[in-house]
């Protein structure tokens, strides 16, 4: 997981457009605002529903092996 994605604030039921607009305050105006890191941006962005989708995916698992 991205040591970032925790400091999120989203918990794993969010859904990703939840995790996406988490991700976009989680950055500076001035960065939104650059052009020249348009594709920074949206590599962080696809990190952050990444790391979400990974976590969901072991929290399903997990509960799969605990029910009967």
């Amino acid at each position: 997981m991205d040591p970032f994605y925790a400091r999120l604030g989203v918990s794993p039921q969010d859904r990703p457009c939840t995790v996406l607009r988490a991700a976009i305050r989680a950055l500076h105006p001035s960065l939104r605002r650059m052009r020249g890191l348009r594709v920074a941006r949206q590599r962080f962005y696809r990190a952050m529903l990444a790391s979400h989708a990974r976590l969901q995916a072991e929290l399903e698992g997990a509960d799969r092996r605990c029910r009967p």
